[in-house]
């Protein structure tokens, strides 16, 4: 167990292109903003306004265009918050700003997905500490979106019900869950293949953030606050992370196979320092788990939900 220093941020930070009132790429200025900021990116990987070609060569190799836009969501003018340490308030002005960018995104006639994701930590890339998450809108349905898609849509095809409804009553009681409240539930996935994984399950079949009621809302900010919590207060460290939240395709169809759910992957492995690394026989065979999803679930389970930072 190596025990990092504590990381210590400033409430505001001049150099920091996402802090209120400072200057961004290109001589775009932030607004002063109180809560609450979003903006399209200054670097886009997806643009909406390429030109349209298709390359098929024997069936072979197959490529197309692909549509997009990119924008940065800002959690908070204060440069040293995580999620962890935001209030329930505060969190309730995140998930609203999700919503919201789902809903206007997705009705762009030529959005078919909108991914919302969160890359925390500089081992997961985020080249900035300001709590902020990422927002893209693709013309077609992403990998991932399209494979949970197809097992999403078979199962109910099959079985006249919801995968994830199915699931989550299946795990009812069992010690893969890690928390829960009166609206989610977050555990640790049967199929987990990083260490600490976890995945935040809505209990009422909704397929979408933009269908939450508002007491939902402050209980999904209640359950993310615990999660994050728990993953700091594992190894006393800011916890890095990818999270994104999977919900049902805006093409205007009707959906009643998807349901709203978001996942977490965490690197780290056994302390601050050491990260899980796909390598080897996990590149080329198949993922192996360092650790059970009960034994994971169990750890984390058994961590205080006091900040190891608020601790007297």
């Amino acid at each position: 167990m190596e025990k990092l220093p504590v990381e210590e941020q400033p409430t505001y930070d001049p150099g920091c292109y996402l802090c209120p009132g400072n200057s961004r790429a290109g001589g775009a200025v932030n607004p002063k903003y109180s809560e609450t900021f979003v903006f399209d990116n200054d670097y886009a990987a997806l643009r909406p306004d390429v030109e349209e070609f298709e390359i098929k060569d024997r069936n072979l190799i197959i490529a197309s265009s692909e549509r997009g836009l990119c924008r940065v969501g800002c959690f908070s003018p204060r440069h040293d918050l995580t999620i962890a340490r935001m209030s329930l308030q505060e969190l309730r002005l995140v998930i609203g700003m999700w919503s919201t960018q789902y809903e206007e995104l997705g009705a762009m006639p030529w959005v078919q997905h909108v991914q919302v994701f969160e890359n925390r930590g500089a081992m997961m890339g985020a080249s900035n500490p300001h709590p902020h998450c990422q927002i893209w809108a693709n013309e077609h349905l992403p990998n991932q979106a399209a494979r949970e898609q197809a097992a999403l849509w078979e199962y109910w095809e099959n079985h006249g019900s919801c995968l994830l409804c199915e699931y989550l009553a299946m795990e009812n009681g069992r010690e893969r869950i890690v928390c829960e409240n009166e609206a989610f539930v977050a555990l640790v996935p049967f199929w987990a293949v990083w260490p600490f994984e976890i995945m935040v399950i809505s209990k009422r079949h909704v397929a979408a953030m933009s269908e939450l009621h508002d007491g939902e809302r402050d209980l999904l900010g209640d359950v993310m606050k615990q999660v994050t919590t728990r993953y700091d207060n594992l190894f006393e460290v800011s916890f890095p992370y990818s999270m994104g939240f999977h919900q049902q395709p805006t093409d205007a169809r009707p959906h009643p196979e998807w349901h709203l759910h978001a996942h977490y992957y965490p690197p780290l492995l056994r302390s601050a320092t050491i990260q899980k690394f796909m390598v080897g026989y996990e590149m080329l065979g198949t993922p192996q788990r360092d650790i059970t999803p009960e034994l994971a679930a169990e750890r984390l389970r058994q961590l205080p939900t006091m900040h190891y930072r608020d601790r007297i």
